[in-house]
């Protein structure tokens, strides 16, 4: 099953990357013209006059508007009694209060967005899989609740979103409204972290974790993206690359700063001012081999706050550093 839709992606990848390259033939104007008169069929509630971006930065992933289906009524169980994610394998994990939970990464890849609420914080759980970048949102903004989907397109090799109350369009790497009735506007981050399943359960033994509504709906626990994270190049991405490490190396950020996740593995713990980075192993990597549970281990990254209350997990994001350098353009990344 995986291999047969990995085949299907492939094809599709090459028809887009042809259909891109086509556009060259034709002044970045007028492709640009003809890419909005489309849109605006496919987006009829969406205000195209309102944007922050070149239209030519947006290309197409392959799919349409939903073609990746977000996950609007997600169901859990709870953390003992989970046997499909092995002990290694990422999840994105949140804690609000006194709850947890947990979101495979085997189930976001093929979703990218859950739209959920813990509490009474709504939340925007969401991942990129080409840029590696996994963040989460509260949905609140100016006393509106959001739901957000996936538009299909990409800019940097970034998903962007949507959301279903006026469809303006967000960047999922840096939260901000780029195209729409939102543009300008940017969405809180909430602290979170990608950690081993094992380390979750440890941190969390009454926590629940995120399962499919459908078992059957997609190859869970599978890599479409076989190689990926040691690839040369990043997929759909023309925008200039960091001068001082591989692309498509993982970065830990927080805001306009990164460190090479290299780097933090040599160290195993970086202290600056009140920050604080440290690294262990025990990770898959969701973007190595066919089945994620067999991935190389990445190892683990914790990124804190020193408070007068001890340490508090910080907004960080750990993504390819294409993507830290195409968003944060004078961004620093410290490789030594």
């Amino acid at each position: 099953m995986c291999r047969g839709w990995m085949k299907a992606f492939l094809f599709i990848a090459g028809i887009f990357i042809f259909c891109v390259s086509a556009q060259s033939f034709f002044p970045g104007n007028e492709a640009a013209a003809s890419d909005l008169r489309r849109w605006r069929g496919e987006w009829p509630k969406t205000d195209f006059a309102k944007t922050s971006i070149d239209f030519n930065d947006i290309v197409s992933g392959g799919p349409s508007k939903d073609g990746i289906p977000a996950v609007n009524n997600p169901k859990f169980k709870s953390v003992d009694s989970i046997t499909a994610i092995g002990n290694d394998e990422p999840v994105v994990s949140v804690v609000i209060g006194d709850e947890a939970r947990a979101y495979p990464l085997q189930i976001l890849m093929w979703h990218e967005i859950v739209n959920d609420q813990i509490g009474s914080v709504p939340l925007a759980v969401t991942f990129c899989p080409l840029c590696n970048s996994a963040i989460v949102f509260d949905r609140r903004l100016d006393g509106v609740v959001l739901d957000f989907g996936t538009t299909g397109k990409l800019r940097n090799s970034d998903l962007v979103m949507y959301d279903r109350q006026t469809e303006s369009w967000w960047q999922q790497f840096t939260g901000m409204g780029i195209v729409g009735a939102y543009t300008g506007e940017t969405l809180k981050m909430i602290p979170s972290r990608v950690e081993s399943f094992a380390k979750f359960r440890k941190r969390a033994p009454k926590g629940r974790v995120l399962i499919p509504n459908s078992a059957s709906m997609r190859a869970y626990g599978y890599n479409p993206y076989v190689s990926y994270d040691s690839s040369q190049l990043p997929f759909l991405y023309k925008g200039d690359l960091p001068s001082n490490l591989p692309p498509l190396e993982r970065v830990v950020s927080v805001g306009g700063e990164a460190w090479s996740l290299r780097l933090l593995q040599n160290r195993g713990k970086i202290v600056v001012g009140d920050l604080v980075l440290t690294w262990e192993t025990g990770q898959n990597s969701a973007l190595d081999t066919e089945r994620i549970r067999e991935g190389r281990d990445i190892g683990n990254v914790v990124v804190q706050r020193k408070t007068d209350d001890g340490l508090e997990d910080a907004v960080h994001d750990i993504s390819f550093a294409f993507a830290f350098r195409a968003f944060y353009p004078k961004g620093v990344i410290h490789v030594d």
